[in-house]
């Protein structure tokens, strides 16, 4: 008489547990973190925007008096006007890397190279190349070694930088026509608090979900 057949418990456990540790980068905690933290970061700026009818009133334009009189104006815009001429930066840099696809999907390649082989790759899944495995010091040398020939070598870092020029120009010039004593600076925000700041705060918080992955490899 035939023996009763076995099931194979043994190989779908096996399996199951190896799908459970290759885990895919874009699920893990961090990656999800960083996602929802700069979500959230995204929705608190935006609710900081000025009116664009307010950014644009032609009665409010005058030629300044002086170098300082320029300044001054320019500092009081910037802390006002901040989170519109940060969308006005991203609307530059956006325009001029469409304009070409080709340094567009350098970066994007670039990008995703950083976010998924070393910020938030699982500690535990290896880079592995044509049959090597690389280390985490190996992956965060080459990427650095990508990013310089990418930023220095190629056009991309050029094309960032003129998009970026162009886009601080715009913004000072506007700034510097754009008369402030009709704008409300809230007490707890002085003058001299630019949009930098709140790039600063946005990079921060970003930086603080990275900020476990990247030291756990070090």
């Amino acid at each position: 008489m035939a023996s009763p057949a076995t099931l194979p418990i043994s190989s779908q456990q096996t399996t199951a547990g190896g799908g459970a540790q290759s885990q895919p980068p874009i699920a893990t905690p961090a990656f999800r973190a960083f996602i929802s933290r700069l979500s959230s970061s995204i929705r608190h700026g935006s609710s900081q925007r000025r009116p664009w009818s307010e950014l644009i009133d032609r009665t409010s334009m005058s030629r300044p008096d002086s170098l300082s009189d320029a300044y001054s104006r320019i500092r009081k815009n910037l802390s006002y006007f901040k989170v519109n001429y940060v969308t006005l930066l991203a609307v530059v840099l956006a325009f001029s890397l469409l304009s070409h696809p080709l340094s567009l999907l350098v970066l994007l390649g670039l990008l995703a190279a950083w976010v998924f082989l070393y910020l938030f790759r699982p500690s535990d899944q290896p880079v592995v190349l044509f049959g090597r495995t690389f280390s985490d010091r190996e992956t965060l040398g080459a990427l650095v070694v990508l990013t310089a020939f990418v930023v220095f070598l190629t056009s991309v870092g050029s094309l960032i930088i003129s998009a970026l020029m162009v886009g601080v120009a715009i913004v000072c010039l506007h700034g510097a026509f754009r008369i402030p004593e009709d704008l409300f600076l809230d007490d707890q925000e002085p003058a001299n608090a630019g949009f930098l700041s709140f790039l600063g705060g946005a990079a921060s918080s970003a930086a603080a979900v990275a900020a476990p992955a990247v030291a756990s490899r070090v």
